[in-house]
């Protein structure tokens, strides 16, 4: 894993040990900023169920001044502290080590909203359109927010959810990636 453009093109990124993390492969990870970019006039990113921090990291290299990193596990929050400190980004990211749903909460009453937002879950986490309801509701996703979702194949999200519009679904194997645009 690597970061693919931008500020810290090149830079080599760790994964987390284990089978428990999958990180977003090269190629997706190519193919999503394709899609949605491919680079940034600043703005505030979610990656939320961070893993790597690879997303996020990817989005902040390419012009994104902020990034919120989640994830509940220890040893993915060191990886992503690792990694940010490999890329020399510690002034633009938060990192926390909560569940989503809390941390999600703790944002909303911050009063935060993103502009780029990655929901990159389990893949047994089928319900991320519930999810994009309750972040729409807590006022955390932008007007003119891009929303990216990687997925199960298997797993397809409707065209709408609230106020966002489905642009662009497209499968590589296994891996889905669905995006929404909040049209308000």
């Amino acid at each position: 894993m690597r970061v693919i453009a931008g500020k810290a093109k090149g830079r080599p990124l760790k994964a987390v040990p284990g089978q428990g993390t999958r990180p977003t492969t090269d190629k997706v990870k190519e193919a999503i900023f394709s899609m949605i970019g491919p680079f940034f006039d600043g703005g505030v990113a979610l990656d939320l169920f961070a893993g790597t921090g690879g997303l996020g990291i990817e989005a902040w290299s390419r012009g994104i001044d902020k990034v919120v990193s989640i994830d509940k596990e220890k040893v993915s929050i060191d990886v992503i502290r690792s990694n940010v400190a490999a890329v020399h980004g510690e002034a633009a990211f938060e990192i926390y080590r909560n569940e989503s749903s809390r941390a999600l909460k703790a944002l909303a009453k911050r009063e935060m909203s993103f502009n780029l937002i990655f929901l990159d879950p389990p893949y047994v986490m089928k319900d991320m359109d519930q999810w994009l309801e309750g972040m729409l509701q807590q006022g955390l996703i932008a007007e003119d927010a891009t929303v990216v979702i990687e997925h199960d194949s298997k797993v397809f999200y409707p065209q709408s959810i609230g106020t966002l519009e489905q642009t662009r679904h497209v499968q590589y194997g296994e891996i889905a990636v669905t995006i929404f645009k909040n049209i308000t």
